[in-house]
């Protein structure tokens, strides 16, 4: 957790929660942005279209991951209806978040490769390679439920939507179970692997 580091070592806990807050942001600015582009402008009037941490941070959640490891930014809303092609478009809104962190892990990856590690970048590219993989687990609320969602067939993808009520439950069972970790620990150093073979 990374309330231990507080007392351990204060300096590594706020560089973490530093990069926790700029991640988190970036993420929820391209949903925003996705959504805004795509036709609807109800982030864009709620203040959302924009890399502020202050719009994007929930104190709760960012809290909640502090103490217990697992938290929330700020959830982007939009209306499905002002979308321009509701299924496509729900699918690249939410899929851009977790490439958002994925691109900023690769840059992390590139500058340390090419310039050593400069203190936090490290701590960056760990982070974004968590939370890219976390949030594309197809489960309801993250983004990777609505991203199965928006590539299966139309009949396939309405029964797919029904699980949706119970996607908070299905989470808080894979999290105790702590599957979400382990999924993170097996796919973290492949796509550190794929990093390798691009530079």
């Amino acid at each position: 957790m990374m309330i231990s580091y507080l007392l351990e070592n204060p300096f590594l806990f706020f560089v973490l929660l530093i990069c926790l807050v700029i991640s988190i942001s970036i993420h929820e600015f391209f949903h925003a942005f996705a959504a805004f582009k795509l036709g609807d402008s109800t982030p864009k009037l709620q203040g959302r279209v924009t890399l502020n941490p202050v719009s994007h941070i929930d104190p709760l959640g960012l809290a909640a991951i502090v103490f217990f490891g697992f938290g929330w930014g700020r959830p982007v809303e939009y209306d499905i209806y002002n979308l321009r092609n509701p299924k496509r478009d729900v699918l690249i809104i939410s899929i851009v978040g977790p490439l958002s962190n994925l691109v900023l892990a690769f840059l992390c990856f590139l500058i340390i490769s090419f310039f050593g590690d400069l203190g936090f970048l490290k701590i960056l590219l760990q982070l974004n390679l968590v939370l890219f993989v976390f949030n594309l687990i197809p489960v309801f609320p993250l983004d990777g439920f609505n991203v199965v969602r928006g590539l299966l067939p139309y009949n396939l993808a309405y029964r797919w939507g029904e699980l949706e009520p119970y996607g908070i439950f299905i989470l808080i069972g894979m999290l105790v179970f702590n599957i979400p970790s382990y999924l993170i620990n097996q796919t973290v150093p492949v796509i550190l692997g794929m990093f390798n073979l691009l530079i």
